[in-house]
């Protein structure tokens, strides 16, 4: 695999243009992905040529260029994380009739919270979370329950920090996080009051797969005047109801015992 004289194989150069974009900048010049992937902006501008003629990226009509429809494509092949959304997108639509802000489904990607399929409606509350993108562990519901029940190591990694301060009410501290991870094994569920939008409020709950473990988070959005505790048995059921789809035995003492919403706080 051919070289750049810093040493960077084409895969890594590639892999940096396509990581220049995100939710917050969605198209770029050749000048902005030069400076974001750190590349020379000859490099930039053959890669991104040839990755056009790929379909990787295409030109933006209005300004630059953006990712390709082909990233999408190639995205839908991966059959677990496909299953899953086709599994809870049904059930996701029912619970954000009830909930009526947004509704969104999570997994653990590479120590990060990747959101699979958010729905929203006109004039909810504000949330930073879009499909694709990626939040820290413990800046959202979600990612208070992926942590709690996933490796020990990511949790001793995030638990070592450091912490970025979104909003006066996020967690900074891991005894803070250790507390945040304790209510998600007692109760069930997650809460983010604030954690990254001061008015949104995050709750989460765990979804399994047929070998029992916590392959994907649920959550609501809504706002953080609102009381949470009422939605908490719907939120509850969706999430069953999911992890009975993924193939979970509902009936186990476990599951029982995790979805119980007598001890919601």
């Amino acid at each position: 695999m051919a070289r750049s004289t810093s040493g960077d194989s084409l895969l890594t150069r590639v892999m940096r243009v396509l990581e220049a974009f995100g939710p917050e900048k969605s198209s770029l010049t050749i000048s902005e992905i030069a400076e974001r992937a750190n590349l020379p902006t000859g490099t930039a501008h053959r890669l991104v040529t040839e990755m056009v003629s790929f379909r990787l990226l295409e030109r933006d009509p209005v300004r630059g260029f953006r990712i390709g429809t082909r990233m999408w494509e190639m995205s839908l092949r991966s059959a677990p994380l496909l299953g899953l959304r086709e599994a809870a997108l049904p059930a996701m639509e029912n619970l954000h009739g009830v909930v009526g802000q947004h509704v969104q489904l999570a997994v653990l990607a590479e120590g990060e919270v990747l959101y699979l399929e958010r729905l929203s409606r006109r004039g909810a509350v504000v949330n930073v979370a879009t499909i694709a993108s990626r939040l820290p562990t413990y800046s959202c519901s979600s990612g208070l329950v992926l942590l709690a029940h996933g490796p020990a190591e990511l949790r001793e990694k995030v638990l070592a920090g450091p912490f970025a301060r979104y909003t006066p009410q996020s967690i900074t501290d891991a005894a803070r996080l250790r507390r945040s991870l304790a209510h998600v094994r007692r109760h069930g569920y997650g809460v983010a009051p604030g954690l990254i939008v001061a008015s949104s409020k995050g709750v989460a709950a765990p979804i399994r797969g047929s070998d029992g473990t916590v392959v994907a988070a649920l959550s609501i959005v809504i706002p953080l005047v609102q009381d949470h505790r009422p939605l908490i048995p719907v939120l509850f059921a969706t999430a069953r109801s999911i992890s009975a789809l993924m193939g979970a035995d509902v009936r186990t003492d476990d599951f029982v015992r995790e979805f119980n919403p007598s001890s919601a706080s």
